[in-house]
């Protein structure tokens, strides 16, 4: 990514923002972009929004060790504004390896543009905290979508709601757990149906 010339943000950016954590973590978060911070550190969610997002991992369990963190977009937008579209797609094929090296048991995607690219079209307040076995790449992965930590700090309602869907992450990660110990010794096929099943049971 360093390498690459062609990445857009680059030039207005201090240094590339590209992640931080355990890369055999079966949790995988996927945030916005850098902030100001972030771009200064080089390291993604340092800022406020990453300081919140240290007290939602303490308070089930996890230190920022424990789990992956990256974004959509790996260098900081000027004054922080949103990604565009094509920003977003330029920096795609880097994220998509991200995920595929990490492989992980669940993503959870923070804020709206994360989440848009697993499932688009949706609002994120009728979605979030809500598990979702989505189809990509040719794999089956189970979603997560939740609010931003930065949206959560501008709203004692959205932090609310942010930190009820953090406490359902050990259980759907331990339900995760058991759909794979069951399915062990089924067939790659007979596998992905199952999981699938389950997850809709769940």
């Amino acid at each position: 990514m360093k390498a690459d010339t062609t990445l857009p943000l680059r030039n207005g950016a201090t240094q590339l923002v590209f992640g931080d954590g355990n890369p055999d973590s079966e949790i995988l978060f996927i945030g916005e972009g850098p902030g100001y911070w972030e771009d200064v550190k080089g390291i993604p969610f340092v800022g406020n929004a990453g300081a919140l997002l240290n007290q939602l991992l303490a308070k089930i369990g996890f230190q920022r060790k424990d789990v992956y963190i990256t974004n959509v977009v790996h260098y900081r937008p000027p004054e922080n504004r949103d990604p565009s579209d094509s920003e977003i797609k330029a920096f795609q094929k880097y994220l998509d390896e991200i995920i595929n090296i990490i492989d992980p048991k669940m993503i959870v995607t923070l804020g709206r543009f994360s989440m848009a690219k697993f499932i688009p079209g949706v609002f994120i307040s009728s979605v979030h905290g809500k598990e979702k076995v989505v189809d990509w790449n040719e794999k089956k992965l189970t979603l997560v979508p939740m609010y931003h930590p930065a949206a959560a700090l501008r709203s004692s309602e959205v932090k609310l709601k942010l930190t009820m869907d953090f406490e359902r992450l050990p259980q759907i990660l331990s339900n995760l757990s058991k759909i794979d110990d069951k399915i062990a010794d089924i067939g790659e096929e007979e596998k992905i149906e199952k999981k699938v099943e389950q997850m809709n049971l769940i």
